[in-house]
This record gives C-alpha cells, structure tokens and sequence, in this order.
C-alpha cells in the first residue's frame, strides 16, 4: 500500500488544517503533527535561535478498519499518481 503497511488492519484518516493535505497514519489520536509541514521544519539551528515547534495541525477524520483501509488507501493514492496503476 502507499500509506500505511500492507496488512493493516486499523487506522486513521487525517486532514491538515495547515496545507490541506489528506493522508493515512496509524496514529489514531484526535490531532497529529502534518508529516507534510514538518518537512518545511528547519531543524539546523545556531546557538541563538530557537527549535521551530511542531504542531499538531492534522485532524482526525475516521478511523478506517478492515476492508476500509485499503480502499482509503488505493483512493487516496490514485489522486498522487494520478490513475497510474503500473506502480500496484
């Protein structure tokens, strides 16, 4: 699968509130960090600056069981590729 492990079982659909990026982890807390905006993070830092923090920005939509998880997973993965089946 692209998102989560093939063979998973459970997890949970997120929305970023940030970048609007929806996505699949198998977290299923109400809100985690955007693995898309933590990219923009710069974690090298001098000796007078400050670590960015990162927040939670995505919020939980569903936890997706079962069956779900790989239809969730195969949909949201045709709207990267763009349709291309040659990558499954």
């Amino acid at each position: 699968m692209y998102y989560v492990p093939d063979d998973t079982d459970k997890c949970g659909y997120y929305i970023c509130n940030a970048c609007g990026e929806k996505f699949l982890s198998l977290q299923t807390m109400d809100k985690i960090p955007c693995p898309y905006c933590e990219k923009e993070i710069d974690l090298e830092i001098g000796p007078d600056e400050k670590m960015e923090d990162s927040t939670d920005t995505a919020e939980l939509q569903q936890v997706l069981e079962g069956e779900d998880v790989e239809k969730m997973d195969t949909l949201l993965s045709l709207a990267i590729t763009g349709g291309n089946y040659e990558w499954i």
